[in-house]
């Protein structure tokens, strides 16, 4: 004979949990233990916590998995405090950038130099000659606090600045071929992150694009046959982010610039990565620089700010004095342009350009591009095992080379070599993919998320960028994964 089911006797089945009861929302704000968290949040702010934790709770009660001490006010005041903390905590967070990419279009790209963090706390704090001119005691050009130093670093005659380098092809094409039309290659309309492409640019100034060429192959012929009494310029774009390989042909920039000038059309030069010395000295791939293009003839130049300029996002258009003057005059200049913020810190990026001895040390993008590979793997092989030590069962860390990229769109071809530590799960099969996916998840909480890349199988963590290891270290025991069983061998 079965025994009875008590709870088919038991006209309220919560009847044994009743002991459980937890206060009142009003009881726990007059709590002592409530009172430091009022102070720093806020009486609404602690108000709304509360009566979330307490709905929570009184849940776990009905459903008899709470237990006594969840209902001491101690414990309830710091379950308040860990949602209030969460809820505080900004949205924009330091990450460790282990991916391989050193500029990493989501993760914020270049970061910033001391001296231009320096400079972007000098402006936030205090009043500054943002558009005064000191000497003559009137209103001046906010451009003039960087144009200076910029044609001196560049040979460049004149130069402008807006948010972007999308938005500086945007104002000079606005500006120099509104209802007109621009030539450029069809080999070169690029697509940018996000979906950004250069014909919808173009579109967008107001520029009726003229495609030449074919994908693969342009020739000089193609941008002679193709200029109009419409045309206003013509038009190359730095391919960055992608390479054609094969059977293509393409025209040099200064063909292409004695062609615009025959015809008395100015030359534009779309470079997007934007270095402003060449890389090859630090044994990093040749990137074409703003003075060699400049050299060979273009009458303008755009560049982007945060890629491997090193600094903040901005866009650059340098060249001729005359163009540069009609851009400045475009009404959409002033609702493209600077903040006072972004030109402290851009100052102080292309300053360290004076020195170029001095600038890997100096230049956080640079250094963390010209890492020797040897550097790297004598610091895979210390962390390897400091990080096996903090995972679970099913897991197995190891020192490994990999090879990193620029990133950001610059040379897309070329690799760094590299070293990381890779973590492969034991399971073997379906299981593999979903420890992996725990692995990365897991990682992503830690208190400063850690984003690696899979790679055949495994997590690899890129130590290129990593230049804080006492912090990666000191959060590791905070990782917490479940215990895998291994696959039978």
């Amino acid at each position: 004979m079965q025994p009875p089911n008590i709870a088919d006797h038991d006209p309220d089945p919560t009847a044994r949990d009743r002991t459980l009861r937890p206060p009142s929302v009003d009881r726990l704000l007059a709590h002592e233990a409530l009172r430091p968290l009022i102070e720093a949040h806020g009486r609404t702010q602690v108000l709304d916590a509360t009566r979330a934790v307490l709905g929570e709770l009184r849940a776990r009660v009905v459903q008899g998995c709470a237990a006594a001490a969840d209902c001491a006010p101690g414990s309830l005041a710091a379950a308040i405090g860990a949602r209030l903390a969460t809820r505080d905590r900004p949205a924009l967070r330091r990450v460790f950038n282990l991916t391989g990419t050193v500029l990493h279009t989501n993760l914020g790209r270049a970061p910033l130099p001391e001296s231009a963090i320096t400079a972007l706390e000098l402006a936030a704090r205090h009043p500054t000659n943002l558009e005064f001119d000191l000497e003559r005691g009137a209103r001046g050009d906010r451009d003039e606090l960087l144009e200076g130093v910029l044609r001196e670093v560049t040979g460049a005659e004149a130069a402008t600045f807006v948010n972007n380098n999308a938005a500086a092809v945007l104002l000079a094409l606005n500006t120099l071929a509104l209802r007109k039309e621009a030539i450029v290659s069809r080999g070169e309309l690029v697509e940018i992150g996000g979906s950004f492409r250069i014909p919808d640019v173009m579109s967008r100034a107001g520029t009726r694009l003229r495609e030449v060429g074919t994908t693969n192959r342009t020739h000089l012929a193609d941008y002679e046959q193709a200029i109009g009494p419409r045309t206003r310029l013509l038009l190359k774009v730095h391919t960055s982010n992608y390479e054609v390989r094969g059977f293509t042909a393409s025209v040099e920039q200064k063909a292409l610039a004695g062609l615009a000038h025959a015809h008395g059309l100015p030359l534009m030069i779309d470079l997007g990565s934007g270095a402003l010395v060449p890389l090859e000295r630090w044994g990093l791939p040749h990137e074409p620089t703003v003075q060699e293009a400049l050299q060979d003839g273009a009458d303008l130049v755009s560049i982007s700010g945060d890629k491997l300029l090193g600094g903040p996002q901005a866009g650059l258009l340098l060249g001729r004095r005359e163009l540069i003057d009609r851009i400045k005059r475009n009404p959409l200049k002033r609702a493209l342009r600077l903040d006072k913020l972004t030109l402290g810190a851009l100052e102080a990026v292309v300053r360290l350009y004076r020195n170029p001895d001095r600038l890997v040390e100096r230049l956080p993008t640079l250094r963390l591009l010209a890492r020797r590979p040897e550097e790297l793997e004598a610091m895979a092989v210390r962390l390897a095992p400091q990080v096996q030590s903090h995972l679970p069962s099913g897991y197995v860390a190891a020192a490994t080379r990999c090879e990193s990229q620029v990133g950001s769109g610059a040379r897309p071809s070329d690799r760094l070599p590299s070293a990381g530590v890779s973590i492969r799960p034991t399971t073997r099969g379906r299981g593999e993919g979903r420890a992996l996916t725990e692995l990365a998840a897991a990682l992503r909480t830690l208190p400063i998320p850690v984003i690696g890349r899979v790679v055949d199988g495994a997590l690899v963590l890129d130590l290129r960028c990593l230049d804080d290891e006492a912090a990666f270290l000191q959060q590791l025991p905070l990782l917490h994964l479940p215990a895998r069983e291994a696959s039978p061998g």
